[in-house]
C-alpha cells in the first residue's frame, strides 16, 4: 500500500504524537502520551526522566513527578529499562513479575531467607531504603556486589511484592503493593496476545506509525505476537499500512496532522522517547545518534551526554553539557553543528538562544557560556557569558 502521507509529514505526526507540538497539561496525562519514561541516574545536569517532561511541558517542575507517584497516578517499574509509567497500564507489568515469582531471576540469585526478613520489617515498620538496613558483609564493592538487603528489595520489587512510593535522594524508598496500589486497578495478568495489542497501542499513541520490531523494541519473545496482533488489527480495520525501504509500517487509519511546526529548537534528552531507537531515527529524521557515556573519554566525538539539537523537524547538531550548580553557570561544553547547517540564520539563533535560556533555567542556572564548538562563527557569537 502507499503512504497517505510524505516522509516530512510522517515526521511531523512523530513529533505531534511524542507530545512536542503542543503542551500537555499534566505528568499523567503527558506519560499516559508517551508510554513510559526511562530513568536514568546521571545528573551532571537535570535528570534524564525530569528533563523528557521539561520538553513537553514548559511549566514542568520536579515535584510534580513525585507528587503523580505520591497520588497513584503513575508507577514505577520496568518497560524496556527502568521507567514511570501510566498506573493505568499496571496489568501489563504483571507477565514479567509472575516469571521472576515462578522462579526467574532479576541479575541476582533470590535469597529467599533474606527477602523474608526484608519484607517482614517492610510490613511492620512501613516504607523503607535500602541504606536503613545495616551491612554486616564487609564493605561495599561495586554495583554489581550489592548489599543482600539491597538485592533482596530489588527482586521483591520486580516480582510485584514492592512499589516505590518516592524517591529520597534519588534512593527507592519501597512500601508493600497492597498498602501502594490503588483498589481499582486491574490486577489480572494478561494474555500474550493482550500484551501485544497494548504494545501496539501504545507505540501507535507515541509514535504515530511503527514496525513490528519497533513495537516489541527490547523485549524478548514477544515479536511474534506482535506481528499477529498486527495482522489481524489491519484486517478488522484497526489498522492500515505502508511500506518504506523494506519494512513494513502500521498507523491508525484516522491518523491526521492536528498542529503546525513552530520555529523553535528542541534541547533534546539522550534518553528522549523520540531518540531512543536509533535506526529508527537514523531512517527518518536522517540523524546518527549515540550517547557517548559509556564511550571511553578519549574515544568520544561529541562529548559525555549530548543532548540532541532539534530545529523544528531537523536535527541540526548536538550539544555536550554541564550543570555547575555551585556557580549557577549552564556550560555548553561542546557544540556540533551537522555539516551542511549554517547555524547563523536569524530564525534559529534565536531560537537556540531562548532553548538554552529555558534549559538552563530549569537546571537552576542563571548563565550560560559556549565553551567549544565546530561553528567559529557560532563560537564568537556565543563564547562569552550569556545572562539569562
Amino acid at each position: 500500500m502507499s503512504s497517505p502521507f510524505s516522509s516530512r509529514e510522517w515526521l511531523q505526526l512523530n513529533m505531534q504524537q511524542q507530545g512536542l507540538l503542543q503542551p500537555h497539561a499534566s505528568v499523567s496525562e503527558l506519560i499516559s502520551r508517551l508510554g513510559y519514561v526511562q530513568i536514568d541516574s546521571i545528573n551532571v545536569v537535570e535528570r534524564a526522566h525530569h528533563h523528557v517532561l521539561h520538553s513537553r511541558m514548559p511549566q514542568y517542575q520536579t515535584q510534580m513527578l513525585d507528587t503523580a507517584l505520591a497520588q497513584g497516578e503513575i508507577f514505577e517499574y520496568w518497560s524496556h529499562a527502568a521507567a514511570y509509567l501510566p498506573i493505568a497500564d499496571y496489568r501489563f507489568s504483571l507477565q514479567r513479575k509472575q516469571l521472576l515469582q515462578n522462579g526467574g531471576k532479576h541479575w541476582f540469585e533470590p535469597d529467599d531467607k533474606v527477602m523474608h526478613e526484608v519484607r517482614a520489617r517492610i510490613r511492620a515498620e512501613g516504607p523503607l531504603k535500602a541504606s536503613d538496613f545495616e551491612h554486616t558483609e564487609g564493605k561495599n564493592g561495586a554495583w554489581w556486589d550489592w548489599k543482600p538487603a539491597k538485592k533482596a528489595l530489588e527482586q521483591l520489587f520486580m516480582r510485584g511484592e514492592l512499589m516505590v512510593v518516592r524517591r529520597e535522594k534519588f534512593q527507592k524508598c519501597y512500601d508493600l503493593t497492597e498498602r501502594v496500589l490503588p483498589s481499582h486497578i486491574n490486577t489480572q495478568a494478561p494474555s500474550e496476545s493482550e500484551f501485544a495489542r497494548h504494545l501496539i497501542e501504545r507505540y501507535l499513541d507515541a509514535h504515530a506509525f511503527g514496525s513490528a520490531a519497533q513495537i516489541a523494541y527490547l523485549r524478548k519473545g514477544i515479536k511474534a505476537h506482535v506481528s499477529e496482533q498486527l495482522t489481524a488489527m489491519q484486517s478488522q480495520g484497526e489498522l492500515a499500512s505502508f511500506k518504506a525501504e523494506g519494512q513494513w509500517y502500521f498507523y491508525r487509519p484516522e491518523l491526521h496532522i492536528t498542529t503546525a511546526i513552530p520555529n523553535r529548537v528542541w534541547l533534546l534528552n539522550p534518553f528522549d522517547n523520540l531518540l531512543i531507537q536509533r535506526q529508527r531515527l537514523k531512517q527518518w529524521f536522517d540523524f546518527d545518534y549515540q550517547i557517548e557515556v559509556y564511550v571511553p573519554a578519549e574515544k568520544r566525538q561529541y562529548g559525555y551526554y549530548s543532548l540532541a539539537i532539534l530545529w523544528r523537524d531537523r536535527f541540526v547538531g548536538r550539544v555536550d553539557v554541564k550543570a555547575d550548580r555551585q556557580s549557577g553557570l549552564l556550560l555548553l561544553q561542546q557544540l556540533t553543528l551537522e555539516a551542511g547547517f549554517d547555524g547563523m540564520d536569524d530564525d534559529f539563533c534565536a531560537a537556540f538562544e531562548a532553548a538554552v535560556t529555558e534549559y538552563a533555567r530549569f537546571n537552576g542556572c542563571s548563565r550560560w557560556k559556549l565553551v567549544k564548538a565546530n561553528h567559529k562563527a557560532f563560537k564568537q557569537k556565543y563564547g562569552r557569558q550569556q545572562k539569562i
